[in-house]
C-alpha cells in the first residue's frame, strides 16, 4: 500500500466538481476482461473527501490463478510479482472501508471495473452495494461529447457533413472519402492489404482462433477463457464431452467451434513455427 500522500502530491479535482460525500476514483488491473470469472491483480484509488483532503492507495493482489501472458503484456504484472501478495478475500474488509459511503469515478467503470469489483466482493461474501452510489465515468463523457461514428469521421478527415447518413450507399461513399482522408493524413499507413489487415485487426501470435478463445501453449491448443483457462483442448476433447457439447451449443465464434469440432474428430491445427 502506498502511504498517505500530501495534497500537493495528489491531483486536484476540477474546481467545478462539488462533492457532498467522498468520491473514489479507481482503476483495476486483472487477469482478463471477463467480469464473471477473471480476478483482480491490483487496485489503485484516490479517495477525495468533501473537505478537500485526499488519500492515494495502491494494492497488489494474488489472484490465485495464473495471470495470462496477454494480460501481463498489458499491465506488466506477473505471477512472480504477486505470489506473496494477499488475496482479494483477505483484503476485502480493508477495501470495503476505502469505498465506504463514497461515490465512484473512473474510465469505463460502468462497462468493466464496477462489475468486476462487485464480483470479487461477492466471492468474498461481502456484497458491494452499488445502488445509491453516484457514478462519474470519464469514458461516457468522452463518447457523448466526441461521437465516434461515420459522420464524425467524415467531418474530422474530410471537413464535410454526412448528408446521407443511415443510407447504405451514402455510408459506403462516405467511408471511401474517410479512407482517402486517412491515407492523406497518416503517412505511416501501410499500402498492402495484408499489412493493413494486421494494422486494423492485430492478432496475438499465440492465438489459434481469431478472437483468442483458444491459444498455443508449449505446442498444445489450450482454452483461454473462464474456468477452463489453460486446459488442453486435446485432453478436454477426450475426457470432458459435456464441456465440449456446451461449447458447441453456446454463442462462440464459428471458427472457434470448428477447431473444437475438428479436435473431437482427432484433427488439430499445426503449431506455429518457432522463430529461428
Amino acid at each position: 500500500m502506498l502511504p498517505l500522500m500530501s495534497d500537493k502530491s495528489i491531483p486536484s479535482l476540477p474546481p467545478r466538481l462539488q462533492l457532498t460525500r467522498p468520491l473514489v476514483v479507481f482503476d483495476l488491473e486483472a487477469t482478463g476482461l471477463n467480469k464473471k470469472v477473471d480476478r483482480i491483480v491490483s487496485v489503485a484509488l484516490i479517495r477525495y473527501e468533501p473537505d478537500g483532503t485526499a488519500q492515494q492507495i495502491l494494492y497488489f493482489l494474488n489472484p490465485t490463478v495464473p495471470i495470462p501472458e496477454e494480460a501481463t503484456a498489458i499491465h506488466g504484472i506477473t505471477d512472480e510479482d504477486v505470489k506473496d501478495a494477499p488475496t482479494f478475500a483477505e483484503m476485502a474488509e480493508v477495501l470495503q472501508r476505502h469505498f465506504e459511503g463514497a461515490d465512484l469515478a473512473g474510465y469505463n467503470i460502468l462497462g468493466y471495473d464496477i462489475g468486476l469489483l462487485s464480483e470479487e466482493f461477492s466471492r468474498a461474501n461481502r456484497p458491494f452495494q452499488v445502488e445509491g452510489r453516484r457514478v462519474l465515468d470519464a469514458q461516457r463523457i468522452f463518447f457523448r461529447n466526441e461521437p465516434r461514428d461515420l459522420s464524425a469521421a467524415l467531418r474530422y478527415y474530410c471537413g464535410t457533413d454526412h448528408e446521407n447518413s443511415h443510407d447504405a450507399l451514402g455510408d459506403v461513399l462516405a467511408t471511401i472519402q474517410v479512407l482517402g482522408g486517412q491515407f492523406n493524413r497518416y503517412s505511416e499507413l501501410p499500402e498492402e492489404m495484408d499489412a493493413l489487415n494486421e494494422y486494423c485487426d492485430p492478432r496475438d501470435p499465440s492465438w489459434v482462433d481469431r478472437t483468442g478463445r483458444l491459444k498455443w501453449s508449449h505446442g498444445e491448443v489450450v482454452f483461454n477463457f473462464g474456468k477452463f483457462q489453460g486446459r488442453s483442448l486435446r485432453q478436454m476433447a477426450q475426457t470432458e464431452p459435456n464441456v465440449i457439447t456446451w461449447l458447441l451449443r453456446s454463442d462462440f465464434p464459428e471458427d472457434t467451434k470448428q477447431i473444437v469440432r475438428d479436435a473431437v474428430n482427432g484433427h488439430y491445427p499445426p503449431p506455429p513455427e518457432t522463430p529461428r
